[in-house]
């Protein structure tokens, strides 16, 4: 695993430290005292299935020795569609580590874990997104120092990550634009903004310098990579919204807003900076008429239906 997580840093992998959170949480401590010919298929199988019915891990305190649990796994449907979608993604990380180590010659074989298949249809995650009541009360209900936060990620569908490291020279009022410099694809963007978007990071950047962080704590500092987490509690139990929700769902009511005012998936995917085709499994069934004119568009006609002089006549009720 030591060996993969360099081979990941040396390829320019963008989130090392969550790989390694991964590897620590999930796979050495079942499989790390294993030898690599040892791994049998039988072993690999039981431990991706108990990924699966683990309960879910909270995050860990600063000075916590270990990281807590839930007390229970998950009984409900979307929860253990949740967690067998987790236990893939980490399946992934083993079996890249695992085919490493067979390219580079530490082992003999990997039919092992070739044999060892993801659980299927768990990827479909039911989206959630506020309505604009819902925005509104959050907006409102948000901690002072904590509000523009919200309201720029509902304005712009930005990445947490994104939104805490905007500097003013990031903002361009003219074309009404946010360069996004670095991203979690590692792909630069442009997010476009609404007249209301351009008048909220008008007055963000109003006298400040153009290093200056347009977003910051109300000490003036960056906000940490989870200090969004008690704020965002903290505003939905005030706006009455229940379940809370994270604030990653304030990126998803963005791109459904767009959706279902019939901005193109294409579109959607360049604001976001994701691919069309994640786009399209999120949000695609929110667009007006999307799938049938896709179909209809692309399918044409195959001429093979005789035209008919026939009149229907209309139904009665």
């Amino acid at each position: 695993m030591g060996a993969y997580v360099a081979d990941y840093k040396a390829r320019g992998g963008k989130d090392s430290k969550g790989l390694e959170t991964t590897i620590e949480a999930h796979i050495k401590p079942k499989l790390g005292d294993k030898r690599l010919a040892d791994l049998t298929t039988a072993t690999l199988r039981s431990w991706h299935r108990g990924l699966a019915t683990a309960p879910k891990r909270l995050r860990a305190k600063k000075d916590a020795e270990k990281q807590p649990t839930r007390a229970v796994a998950p009984d409900d449907t979307e929860g253990q569609r949740a967690r067998r979608a987790s236990a893939n993604r980490i399946l992934t990380v083993l079996k890249a580590a695992l085919n490493l180590a067979f390219a580079d010659g530490k082992v003999g074989s990997d039919e092992a874990w070739r044999r060892v298949l993801p659980f299927k249809a768990v990827d479909a995650a039911r989206v959630r997104f506020l309505t604009d009541d819902e925005a509104k009360r959050l907006v409102n209900a948000a901690p002072p120092g904590f509000r523009p936060m919200i309201t720029a990620a509902l304005l712009t569908g930005a990445r947490w990550g994104e939104l805490v490291r905007f500097r003013v020279a990031d903002f361009n009022p003219e074309a009404g634009t946010l360069h996004v410099r670095v991203s979690k694809t590692g792909k630069a963007r442009h997010i476009m903004l609404t007249d209301e978007g351009k008048a909220f990071f008008t007055q963000q950047c109003t006298g400040k310098t153009g290093k200056a962080l347009i977003l910051p704590r109300p000490d003036g500092q960056e906000w940490g990579k989870s200090e969004q987490m008690r704020p965002m509690r903290a505003a939905c139990a005030a706006a009455k919204i229940a379940p809370a929700i994270g604030f990653h769902i304030l990126r998803h009511t963005h791109a459904s807003r767009l959706a279902m005012s019939g901005v193109p998936l294409g579109v959607v995917a360049a604001q976001l900076g994701n691919g069309e085709a994640i786009c399209a499994k999120h949000y695609a069934h929110l667009c007006p008429g999307y799938v049938a004119e896709s179909i209809r568009a692309a399918f044409g006609p195959l001429g093979i239906v005789p035209e008919s002089n026939v009149t229907p006549l209309r139904r009665m009720p």
